[in-house]
């Protein structure tokens, strides 16, 4: 009896450490990708085809981006990207089709966040010196003299 409880446990513990395999986006058939005729079609006839992009360019309309990715995640771990496609389909100023490229994840590169923190002025106070200086009752502020800064008493009633 015990040994089946044991095995049952086991068995769940296994079950929930099993990888969850997730697919997102949408990556265009590859015939109907091959039918856009570079200088010749549009962004109206790209949408009707391809259907609405995943994402456009920034600062600028002249680059279109379909993308697919697939991940997988274990357990609790951070997920892991197995494969990711893109097709980016580049316009003109005129709105025509000047060129199409396919990216991989192998295209990618890795980008460093910079995680220093800008300071700022003033008076960081700790958790008991918060404590400590408020006063039950008595309006924020009123315990340390500070004022409108300019010098009236606020707004006229």
């Amino acid at each position: 009896m015990r040994i089946a409880a044991a095995l049952l446990a086991a068995g769940v513990v296994l079950a929930g450490c099993a990888p969850v395999i997730t697919t997102r986006g949408y990556l265009p058939d590859p015939d109907v990708v091959s039918s856009i005729d570079v200088g010749k079609d549009t962004k109206t006839s790209v949408q009707k085809r391809l259907g609405d992009p995943s994402t456009q360019a920034t600062f600028n309309e002249d680059g279109w981006y379909y993308i697919s990715s697939t991940e997988k995640t274990v357990a609790f771990f951070t997920p892991t990207i197995l494969k990711r496609s893109i097709l980016a389909v580049y316009f003109d100023k005129d709105g025509k089709v000047t060129d199409l490229k396919h990216y991989s994840l192998k295209d990618g590169h890795v980008v460093a966040f910079e995680s220093r923190i800008t300071p700022t002025k003033g008076r960081e106070l700790t958790f008991l010196q918060q404590l400590f200086n408020s006063q039950p009752g008595a309006p924020s502020g009123a315990n340390r003299g500070e004022q409108n800064p300019g010098g009236g008493g606020g707004p006229p009633r």
